[in-house]
């Protein structure tokens, strides 16, 4: 039997700001921390820019979080490669994959999420890829030299990040397939109008209207097939339909409802000892209303590190955050602030579309939501933030 003060199940953002965390407020207490990738724990946001435009150990080196040694350092006990089959509640109890057994005094669920997978015909196929992982990255960069014709489903950060990256290889057809108009409720419709008229500035074929209904080959891609009949070549194909948490480790369980993982203002769960942190943590929104579970990177770091604080009991530190994201598009860089989950009731608009700088504003009938930047210096971000801070609480929506 191994014992652990703490065990701390994921060793992507979340895992990770836990660790720092534990150790500002506790030096000794040992740590066990488990991740299911073999590679050390990297900064994710980084990984399709910086592996979709190089290659070799040292484009993968940069992208580390921390290497071997600060980990010992640290006296953390990180195991790579290894998963966690059984999650005990009431005993405080964890099975590894090689069979061990970890009894901890108190743990972080920071488990993450995965790609959202359509049900549609030839989804198994070679070079169909579902991005979430350095290895899928690293299998795309050397798929993507030899199949140029590309198509990409979807029409989040992701897809079109990705779309943008993969149309300035050489000889790259890039196609991107999606069934509504790209980011309508994040700029408006003329906004949206303008973006998908860039990207095709940009040399990306654009599908808009249109829903997958299959892939065909027989053990690797050869058409992509669409609900309205159509049907066109590919080489290799990207999904970027969402992703969802991954809360198979306590399923049936309290912790595990479909919008993630309940947790309070201290990011620990109504199970004494128990947090969770990251993709999975459904936490109470004191900014915006209601219940909120982001699948950002930087909430990630900012959960994990109030979570690990609190796990020590030397902090009792409340989680507040206001969303962040941010996406790079060619030449564009966006910044999002708040909560884009649903379509706003009225667009403010600000700036020039032709300049390529502007800020759109999302109201949910008097409540400021969210609030959209194009190429904006950072001053005009943190103004964003202060205004969506700043709102009447009167005039928040509930959200969830």
């Amino acid at each position: 039997m191994i014992r652990r003060d703490y065990l701390i199940v994921g060793a992507g953002a979340g895992g990770i700001s836990a660790v720092e965390g534990i150790r500002e407020h506790d030096k000794k207490g040992t740590i066990m921390l488990v991740g299911n990738e073999t590679a050390m724990p990297y900064q994710r946001p980084l990984l399709f820019g910086t592996l979709l435009r190089k290659t070799g150990n040292h484009a993968v080196e940069k992208l580390c979080v921390h290497d071997g040694a600060w980990f010992q350092k640290h006296h953390v006990d990180l195991r790579l490669d290894t998963f966690v089959t059984q999650f005990n509640i009431e005993r405080h109890l964890a099975v590894l994959g090689n069979g061990q057994a970890v009894e901890f005094r108190k743990a972080l669920l920071a488990t993450g999420s995965r790609a959202r997978r359509p049900q549609v015909a030839g989804g198994n196929l070679g070079n169909v890829f579902y991005l979430r992982s350095l290895r899928d990255v690293q299998a795309l960069r050397e798929i993507a030299e030899t199949e140029h014709q590309i198509v990409i489903v979807g029409g989040g950060c992701i897809a079109l990040e990705t779309a943008s990256l993969l149309a300035q290889l050489p000889k790259a057809q890039v196609t991107l397939m999606h069934r509504a108009p790209l980011w309508s409720r994040t700029l408006g419709p003329e906004g949206s109008a303008w973006l998908g008229e860039y990207l095709v500035k940009h040399g990306i074929k654009l599908m808009i209207g249109e829903t997958l209904n299959g892939f065909e080959g027989r053990t690797v891609l050869r058409n992509v097939q669409t609900k309205s009949g159509q049907r066109f070549p590919a080489g290799l194909a990207i999904v970027a339909a969402g992703a969802e948490p991954n809360l198979g480790l306590v399923l049936n369980t309290p912790l595990a409802y479909p919008h993630g993982t309940p947790v309070n203002e201290y990011l620990e769960t109504d199970e004494k000892g128990i947090f969770a942190a990251g993709d999975v943590a459904a936490y109470p929104d004191k900014i915006l209303g209601g219940v909120r579970r982001v699948e950002h990177w930087d909430a990630a770091v900012a959960q994990g590190h109030v979570a690990g604080a609190n796990m020590t009991g030397k902090k009792r530190i409340k989680f507040e955050y206001l969303p962040h994201a941010t996406s790079a598009i060619f030449d564009l860089r966006f910044d999002f602030v708040g909560d884009f989950t649903r379509p706003p009731t009225r667009i403010e608009f600000e700036g020039d579309l032709a300049k390529k700088k502007f800020i759109v504003r999302g109201f949910q009938l008097n409540a400021l939501m969210c609030v959209a930047l194009c190429n904006q210096p950072a001053e005009k971000v943190e103004a964003a933030k202060t205004q969506l801070r700043e709102w009447p609480r009167s005039k928040k929506t509930e959200t969830i």
